[in-house]
């Protein structure tokens, strides 16, 4: 991914060196396993950790005659360890290397992103609770509705974000699995106690049963998982998009001193995080086809995954972060405008309440066909004379012969709509 959206904490992660490192250090507790049982010299597996270095431009030198970079890793460890480094790879093949390693990468990546859905939900948290009772219009297609607030907007992303979190949870316990089993995975050549050994060390779980490489549906359900948190970042973006429309104006972007917003009209203050965010979204839910495709591999392995798992890898990854910690800045520091929340709120003239004068007649004995037609008969007025919706309720004998005027008005109350927040509030937070 390019610098513009990455952070480095992430990115390091997916650095040459610490890929070297990790692939040093499995080889080296490989060794030591192997020494515990007697296959190898203790001093052997001593010497290496001693001695073992890598330099990574000298491992792309030797690739270049190589053309296998874990021969070449092998080869410019080697160089260092000396007559001992015959010891290294014991049994191995390069999967066990390649696979453990990803795997740790993608524990590494999974504990940084759960940090990230904290500071989230933590900053979710507070402006819910801040706009608790901030009353808004509630949309469907994008048309008015009914009353509800900000906060319950905000309150229902925490609940989503909250599942996300459980998700990525899941989805790293199960991606985090070692497999040292060697050539297809019958561990002919080296005992499962070495992979197990290695597992502990790395803070891995031994793969139940590997082929020559790790089950790739594993992967498949980690970038799904990462997609799926995706697509709740762009369900958040869209709504501060649209909040930010000029017709709307309900929440806005924080536009910092000395930001511009276009070249040609400097009036704008445009909505780029947001849009940025449905961008990186893409992105990221793209990667998921890719690693869908890699379930199925030839036999007991092929390497038609490898080329995809080194870009989507750090890609997904590092955009997703990223994109999470735009997310969590945005909301932190976003402006909300309450009046012109109630502003937008009267714009249709009372229609919002169509539903309580709907259910009211119901229940004061006129059908429901008949209930729903009295309703929208005063409610196509306001939409297309610009009439009020009360007043046309008033004026309507049919209506007014089962409601009193004083019924009327009592159904264009807000509070009414507001009465159970609390109840939602606890359902979500605790």
């Amino acid at each position: 991914m390019i610098p513009r959206y990455s952070c480095p904490e992430m990115v390091a992660i997916w650095q040459p060196e610490n890929r070297y490192r990790i692939w040093f250090e499995i080889e080296a507790h490989a060794c030591d396993a192997l020494a515990e049982q007697g296959v190898i010299p203790k001093s052997a597996a001593e010497n290496i950790w001693k001695k073992g270095k890598f330099d990574v431009a000298r491992i792309d030198e030797i690739e270049c005659t190589t053309k296998h970079d874990v021969i070449a890793f092998l080869t410019n460890v080697a160089e260092h360890v000396g007559e001992d480094s015959r010891f290294m790879h014991q049994g191995m093949t390069s999967s066990d290397v390649l696979d453990t390693c990803l795997a740790v990468q993608l524990k590494e990546a999974s504990d940084l992103l759960l940090a990230r859905l904290d500071k989230l939900l933590a900053v979710l948290k507070r402006r819910a609770y801040e706009t608790k009772d901030m009353v808004c219009v509630g949309r469907s297609h994008g048309i008015h509705a009914e009353p509800t607030t900000f906060g319950i907007k905000l309150a229902r992303f925490y609940g989503e974000f909250s599942r996300c979190r459980t998700r990525l949870q899941a989805a790293r316990e199960d991606i985090a699995t070692c497999a040292i089993s060697g050539a297809v995975g019958t561990y002919a050549n080296i005992a499962p106690f070495v992979e197990a050994y290695v597992a502990g060390k790395l803070g891995l779980k031994p793969e139940p049963i590997s082929s020559q490489v790790i089950p790739r549906d594993r992967h498949a359900m980690f970038f799904a998982t990462l997609a799926v948190i995706a697509g709740s970042i762009e369900n958040v973006a869209v709504e501060i998009r649209h909040s930010q429309r000029t017709e709307v104006l309900e929440a806005e972007e924080y536009f910092s001193p000395g930001q511009k917003g276009s070249s040609a009209m400097p009036h704008k203050r445009n909505p780029v995080l947001s849009e940025n965010l449905s961008g990186l979204a893409r992105l990221v839910r793209s990667y998921a086809i890719p690693a869908l495709e890699n379930v199925a591999l030839w036999h007991e392995r092929d390497i038609s995954h490898s080329s995809v798992e080194r870009v989507i890898g750090p890609d997904a990854t590092v955009t997703l972060d990223f994109a999470l910690v735009r997310l969590t800045d945005m909301l932190d520091k976003l402006i909300v405008y309450p009046q012109n929340m109630l502003k937008n709120m009267n714009k249709l003239g009372g229609l919002i309440f169509s539903q309580r004068v709907l259910l009211a007649l119901t229940q004061a004995g006129v059908s429901r066909e008949d209930s729903y037609a009295l309703v929208q008969r005063n409610a196509m007025k306001v939409w297309e004379h610009g009439k009020n919706f009360l007043t046309e309720l008033l004026a309507d004998s049919e209506v007014t012969t089962s409601l009193k005027p004083e019924e009327i008005k009592k159904l264009f109350n807000l509070d009414y709509h507001t009465k159970h927040i609390d109840t939602i509030f606890k359902r979500v937070f605790g």
